[in-house]
């Protein structure tokens, strides 16, 4: 095979590996969770230190590839990655496998953010088409199979296969980077926005560490006041030195432009609504009320995951024929319709009666995805297209990280207060604490078995029953507040999108 065709397997390989890694690890939670003892909140880490620092990292890795040379980064990248996944499956607590996940996240940033500049840079005309259609087909791919390869490997082999396997790919994938993959740089290279990057990493690190542990440390506390403050003025401070900046981080004037702006809202949206619900949804249909095994429940994730498949392709087609907004408004419409459907379960609801709304959802989000991508970089100049495309990836990614922080918030509040309703005036109702903290992580089960025998086997039932009815509870308000979300995303990218906006006419080169 040539050289830059095994250099884009090598790319495609690294991207797959740090995309799947957003998914697969939510069938792994419950067991996670179960194995290290983990609190929900622990587990909320599990998928926002990865997140954090790879919307953290996405465009500082950018500015260091072009210094310093795009192969050494993505090949750094790799090495990180594939050394911290091993260090993740080899964690002993909740606190060792977060740190792991954080840095496994640097090495994910600094992977994405050079392969498309890799790729770039190998390929021209018809191929570099081809290439990139390669790279959509993998992106696409990696979302769409980690619930079911999550729960393969974990039923088959535990929790801990979903870091081992990255080991063995990683370091084929470093091979074939180091043999095949032609060093490239910027020739006039504008720096490393240091400051600009630790102001910005800490402001998101406050933001979401306050959502997370709002509920426990309490939302009146300093701690949490304390913090939300100064994330908000560690944020202004980045505003102002990337306006000063000749050569800043994250380009703010791009934000003047209208279409810009939509793209960046609609990215957001898309992953605080459906992608974060992702995790809830998992511990709903493992150990939290359905109970099936990791590797079933990845096969009830078929319906909205293969959807996101099979309407990706057609929506890059019609990239050219339909205006982008009418994609992107129309995706994010039925994101929220199919999330919409899903609101109503009860506790005797089985997982067919996710069905027709996961197949909805999954079909709006495959028609957000193609356009999306095209008018990050179509509004704005070819020499400027690295910078809006990294800015709409970290949107993507701080929007994960956000709705999973934000959607848990408020699922532990309302599971708390129906589960304290429900158990008003029972002998259990003093253990309405602890059961909630191991219902929200989906460990029904595993609260029950500690309660004291002594409160009688009608009541541990009664409390079996009020915990699933405090987890559906909590479900159906996630789903009319993702409902929100996507509509909001939806009304952003018809009014700020607009057809005259684009440079160049989308899904040309």
């Amino acid at each position: 095979m040539d050289r830059k065709w095994l250099s884009l397997v090598a790319v495609i390989t690294g991207i797959f590996m740090l995309l799947i890694d957003v998914t697969i690890v939510n069938v792994a939670l419950p067991d996670i969770g179960t194995d290290l003892k983990a609190s929900f909140t622990s587990l909320e880490w599990v998928v926002n230190a990865y997140t954090l620092t790879l919307a953290s990292s996405l465009l500082v890795s950018g500015s260091l590839a072009d210094l310093i040379g795009r192969k050494r980064v993505f090949a750094g990248g790799l090495i990180i990655f594939s050394l911290a996944s091993l260090a993740c499956a080899l964690s002993e607590s909740s606190l060792m496998l977060n740190l792991m996940r954080a840095v496994q996240g640097i090495g994910g940033g600094m992977m994405f953010s050079t392969s498309l500049a890799i790729v770039g840079q190998t390929f021209h005309g018809h191929e570099r088409g081809t290439a990139f259609g390669i790279i959509g087909a993998t992106t696409g791919a990696a979302v769409a199979i980690g619930p079911l390869v999550g729960g393969l490997l974990t039923d088959a082999f535990g929790w801990e296969a979903i870091f081992f396997v990255n080991v063995p790919i990683g370091a084929i994938a470093l091979l074939l980077t180091m043999r095949n993959v032609d060093e490239s740089k910027d020739p006039h290279p504008a720096g490393i926005d240091w400051l600009g990057a630790v102001l910005f990493t800490a402001a998101l690190f406050l933001l979401i560490y306050s959502l997370v542990h709002g509920n426990d440390k309490g939302w009146g506390s300093f701690e949490i006041i304390g913090s939300l403050v100064l994330s908000a003025l560690l944020l202004l401070a980045f505003g102002t030195v990337e306006l000063h900046k000749e050569h800043p981080l994250f380009d703010l004037s791009l934000f003047r432009r209208p279409a810009f702006v939509g793209a960046c809202v609609v990215a957001f949206c898309m992953s605080a609504s459906l992608f974060a619900l992702f995790l809830f949804l998992t511990f709903y249909i493992q150990g939290g009320v359905l109970g099936y095994t990791p590797l079933q429940a990845g096969l009830r994730f078929l319906p909205i995951t293969g959807m996101m498949l099979l309407a990706g392709p057609i929506a890059g087609r019609l990239t050219t024929k339909v205006q982008v907004r009418y994609l992107l408004s129309g995706g994010l419409l039925g994101v929220a319709v199919g999330i919409f459907l899903l609101h109503g379960i009860d506790v005797n609801s089985g997982w067919t009666a996710l069905i027709l709304g996961f197949v909805v959802a999954g079909i709006g989000s495959g028609f957000v995805n193609p356009p999306l991508a095209s008018t990050a970089i179509g509004v704005v100049e070819q020499r400027r297209s690295g910078m809006a495309s990294g800015i709409n990836a970290t949107f993507r990614q701080v929007g994960i990280a956000a709705g999973v922080a934000g959607l848990g918030a408020i699922f532990q509040s309302r599971v708390g207060n129906l589960l304290a309703e429900q158990l008003s005036g029972t002998k259990a109702a003093s253990h309405s604490d602890q059961i909630s903290a191991a219902v929200t992580a989906g460990q029904t089960e595993t609260a029950i078995s500690h309660i004291p025998h002594s409160i009688g086997a009608q009541q541990i039932d009664q409390v079996r029953e009020a915990a699933h009815f405090a987890f559906v509870g909590g479900m159906n308000t996630l789903f009319l507040v993702t409902c929100a979300i996507a509509l909001v995303g939806a009304i952003g990218g018809l009014l700020l999108v607009r057809q005259s906006d684009f440079i160049a006419p989308p899904g040309h080169d």
